[in-house]
């Protein structure tokens, strides 16, 4: 027992009487409570007494060589690197990378000289942290900088199983340039995209008005009448406004049936077909003269006077016409084919090419029966 203990126990003992003593008198104990207080307090002495005896150490201090002699430090193996360079989603994009790596080896007793430790530890920490950065856009560094933290956060063995190591205090960052280039290139893209959502509510708009509301006349007035259904008199004031838009809105007149309501219009005639729809007039106009008549006819066909076949064609064409009643044709064509007979010999229209002028059977009609009209 240690001396200090029992001095301490005593004196606590003595106090414990003396506040029993007088806390009986002052309250005027009966005399079996007094042989009672008295035990309780030998029976505490006791108790503290055996308890200090069982945990007293099996070697006191005093009998120890170096009782306070310091536990060794551990030894630490870390390293720093800075700014290593690795890559991001995008090409030319790259995250710089820093942190404190520390390792521990898996084999102390191997020969610092033979096994750079450090070397591997960094390394693998490096593929550890490349995996995860090539995964995200480098707009995305400071996301990518906590998962870091979690994924370096434990040790593991390198590929050769000669070290674990692990990374504290990591920093991840872009270079001052790719920083700006790419707060350029997200002003960019943000301006786009709602420059592609104005252009397409643009074009909506204009399909809308152009293709539903604006398509005819009629659509126009429904649509206005829809937005003014208690205003059915101002809508109708409005349709000769609404006919013009419709049609401007088509490149194309106002319809006939809606010109009485457009002011100016009701009195003027429809406007006339565009200059290229139109024939040109001397195509149109039919000819005057029997002669005109002959020419215009020859011309379609294609045959000319130097043709050897033209003064028979001439002679069974002008038979033809006149069967048929149009005897002013009848007759320029016969003197068509006199004439011809003149200048080939036969001033009196009596040659072996000539036509009756009455239909009788002229010189011709002895031709062999496969012969047909050319």
């Amino acid at each position: 027992m240690h001396p200090g203990h029992r001095a301490v126990t005593g004196f606590v003992t003595v106090i414990l009487a003396l506040l029993v003593l007088i806390v009986g008198l002052a309250a005027q104990w009966p005399l079996w409570a007094w042989p009672v207080a008295a035990a309780v307090l030998g029976a505490g002495t006791t108790a503290s007494l055996v308890w200090e005896r069982r945990h007293r150490p099996l070697i006191p201090p005093e009998f120890l060589d170096e009782p306070d002699r310091p536990i060794p430090p551990v030894d630490r193996w870390e390293c720093v690197v800075r700014d290593v360079a690795l890559p991001s989603h995008w090409d030319d994009y790259d995250f710089l990378f820093s942190a404190t790596v520390r390792w521990v080896p898996q084999h102390p007793a191997s020969d610092p000289l033979v096994v750079n430790a450090g070397a591997l530890a960094v390394d693998a920490v490096l593929q550890r942290a490349r995996q995860v950065t090539e995964r995200f856009e480098p707009h995305r560094c400071s996301l990518v900088q906590h998962r870091l933290h979690a994924e370096l956060a434990t040790m593991l063995p390198d590929a050769g199983g000669l070290v674990t190591a692990m990374a504290e205090n990591v920093r991840l960052r872009l270079d001052d340039a790719d920083r700006e280039r790419l707060a350029k290139l997200a002003t960019v893209r943000k301006d786009e995209a709602v420059w592609e959502h104005e252009r397409k509510y643009e074009q909506n708009k204009r399909a809308y008005l152009g293709e539903d509301v604006l398509k005819t006349p009629g659509s126009a007035v429904v649509w206005w009448l829809a937005k003014n259904d208690e205003q059915v008199d101002k809508t109708v004031a409005d349709i000769g406004l609404l006919a013009e838009l419709a049609s401007a809105a088509h490149d194309q007149p106002v319809p006939a049936d809606f010109r009485r309501f457009v002011p100016g219009l009701a009195a003027q005639p429809p406007a006339p077909e565009p200059e290229e729809e139109r024939e040109p007039a001397q195509d149109r106009a039919a000819p005057r003269t029997p002669d005109e008549r002959v020419d215009q006819l020859l011309e379609s066909i294609g045959i000319t006077e130097d043709d050897p076949r033209f003064a028979l064609f001439i002679g069974r064409l002008a038979e033809d016409v006149k069967l048929a009643g149009e005897t002013e044709m009848a007759e320029a064509l016969e003197h068509r084919h006199a004439r011809l007979a003149r200048e080939n010999g036969a001033p009196d229209g009596s040659g072996p090419d000539a036509a009756p002028a009455d239909g009788g059977d002229g010189p011709d009609e002895a031709q062999q029966p496969g012969d047909q009209h050319p």
